[in-house]
């Protein structure tokens, strides 16, 4: 399957949901620490339901701690900076779709990183900033597990 990465998310109601998503796709989610909030924090127990036991989560304290967790694993950022729509993208299982903080987004340096084909966009209607994050994650996860035939799902 995929490895959904947050990097330091600040809304928990969008982890709560991303929660949700995983344990229903199968994904495996990623939390790069900071934390804009605490995991037993109400609001994302709410969103995320009872399906945080269903989920595959790993908390890390850093982005090195994290690359250290997933070697071999080809990154794929999506970014509204992206040069390539993220429905044109070639899926592989085991890929690692990196998004960033819903008020930052991914850091230049981090992005520099990681090389332009990699970086993945939502097309959105021109003059718009950026989409909610849990919606972002719903639309490029499914369409990386739709180009796997939905393998594993029922």
């Amino acid at each position: 399957m995929f490895n959904i990465t947050l990097f330091e998310p600040k809304i928990p109601q969008n982890t709560g949901n991303i929660i949700r998503l995983v344990a229903n796709n199968g994904c495996h989610l990623h939390l790069i620490e900071p934390l804009g909030f605490n995991l037993e924090e109400k609001s994302l127990r709410r969103s995320g339901l009872d399906y945080k036991d269903l989920a595959n989560i790993s908390q890390h304290s850093s982005y090195q701690t994290f690359l250290a967790a997933v070697p071999n694993q080809r990154i794929l950022a999506i970014t509204t900076k992206g040069t390539q729509l993220y429905d044109q993208m070639k899926y592989q299982a085991g890929d690692v779709l990196l998004f960033g903080s819903e008020t930052a987004g991914l850091p230049a340096e981090l992005q520099q990183a990681i090389p332009s084909e990699h970086q993945l966009r939502i097309p959105m209607q021109a003059n718009n900033r950026s989409m909610n994050l849990s919606n972002a994650v719903a639309l490029v996860s499914y369409e990386a597990w739709r180009q796997q035939g939905f393998l594993g799902g029922g």
